[in-house]
């Protein structure tokens, strides 16, 4: 054909000339140095606006809210669940007034706005009443009347004369980024343990209705390096299996991370975050970045040529046109996604095309070098050896191995 012609003779002997492999090395560093800033540029979390179509309200409404309440978190709430614990006690209150206080202490919550507690205003009613709060007959016996007159009616669960469990809220600020929010439900956990190993125990559960989004920016980095290096890892068994060669299945999972940290690099650049979607999209396209190279790989240890250059050139005209096939069909598939109204559609898009346009280039470009330099000479040099023919005479032997060094080198193995 005449495409692996082209490959033959003109791309392969290209690719294999020394000044073009230092070229090769260069541009190889520039891409992993670019690709390396972009993982330390690379933003986590979900924005909950992405979950929506374009042009939907909900989109609006969090570009408003960005807009005119940035500065004002959520409200979290503070869930007493230890129906045996004694409101009416002073020595639990005042542990109640501890944990509080460690709240309101809290970076994200120094708003100076205090906590929306039903038992404070409880309080206070008793005081301007007269009644005795610290009585527990006392207590309950005007709770109902209370709760049903100042709003808290659903902050209390107070049935059959037993308070089973309450809840308080803590307003916090500044909670612009998943980061600030990741670290706001962290310290809000830890928070509540502490004040669960008071001397007078508080058992709390922090919650608030976006914590199910919170919670995976605590483990979104974590969870990604696990799932990638696990994947990895299993394609280098595959690759162990099937290419009967471990340096060169050590290329491939090489290969892999080479990709995978460019991947992860470059859609920073292009303005994706590292989130749940983004996440799964990664380890996917795991499976697509390792075709290419180890077709190559494959293919350079098969080749019957001699030399390293001859092997890569092969392999080449073998597989190159059926890379480049690959790799647009695969592209012209996904391609209609990057006009998507929606984020994860879009996210898709950019995580493969930037997944099938690596693995491309590492399978025909950067692995082909690579795979020169570990020149196979041992292979030839053996074969030389045992076709060397068993004479006594030393002079015969001298000239006959002098004839043969002469022509079977390869240059490739100096």
């Amino acid at each position: 054909m005449p495409v692996d012609s082209f490959f033959k003779k003109y791309y392969g002997p290209f690719l294999t000339r020394a000044w073009v492999k230092t070229l090769v090395c260069v541009i190889y560093a520039g891409y992993l140095a670019v690709s390396v800033y972009g993982c330390f540029q690379m933003q986590e979390g979900l924005d909950l606006k992405h979950l929506a179509a374009d042009g939907s309200y909900v989109g609006r409404y969090y570009d408003k809210e960005d807009e005119f309440f940035s500065s004002y978190g959520p409200s979290v709430m503070l869930v007493i669940k230890h129906e045996d614990f004694q409101y009416w006690n002073p020595t639990a209150r005042e542990s109640l007034d501890l944990c509080l206080e460690n709240f309101q202490n809290l970076t994200m919550a120094r708003s100076g706005i205090p906590p929306v507690s039903w038992l404070s205003a409880y309080m206070q009613f008793g005081q301007r009443a007269g009644v005795n709060l610290d009585n527990e007959m006392q207590f309950k016996s005007y709770l109902t009347a209370f709760l049903n007159q100042s709003g808290f009616s659903q902050d209390v669960n107070f049935t059959n004369s037993q308070i089973h469990a309450s809840r308080m809220f803590i307003p916090t600020v500044n909670i612009r980024t998943a980061i600030d929010e990741k670290n706001m439900l962290n310290a809000f956990r830890d928070t509540a343990e502490k004040c669960g190993k008071l001397q007078t125990p508080v058992d709390l559960i922090v919650y608030h209705a976006a914590f199910i989004y919170f919670d995976q920016y605590a483990v979104i980095i974590s969870n990604t390096i696990q799932n990638i290096v696990v994947a990895t890892c299993a394609m280098l068994v595959i690759s162990l299996l099937l290419i009967p060669n471990p340096l060169c299945s050590l290329w491939v999972t090489i290969s892999i991370a080479s990709v995978i940290v460019g991947v992860a690099g470059f859609m920073a650049l292009w303005d994706v975050s590292l989130d749940s979607v983004s996440m799964i999209n990664l380890v996917i396209c795991i499976g697509f970045s390792v075709d290419f190279s180890a077709h190559i790989c494959y293919a350079f240890v098969s080749s019957e040529k001699s030399s390293a250059n001859e092997k890569a050139t092969d392999a080449l005209t073998k597989l190159g046109y059926p890379i480049i096939q690959g790799a647009v069909s695969t592209i012209a598939g996904v391609v209609v996604l990057s006009t998507a109204k929606s984020y994860i559609f879009r996210t898709f898009f950019k995580i493969m095309f930037l997944v099938i346009l690596f693995g491309a280039v590492h399978g025909l470009v950067f692995i082909p070098v690579f795979l020169t330099f570990l020149s196979t000479c041992s292979s030839s040099q053996e074969k030389n050896k045992t076709n060397l023919p068993k004479q006594n005479d030393m002079t015969a032997f001298t000239h006959h191995s002098l004839v043969s060094q002469n022509e079977s080198a390869d240059p490739d193995c100096y």
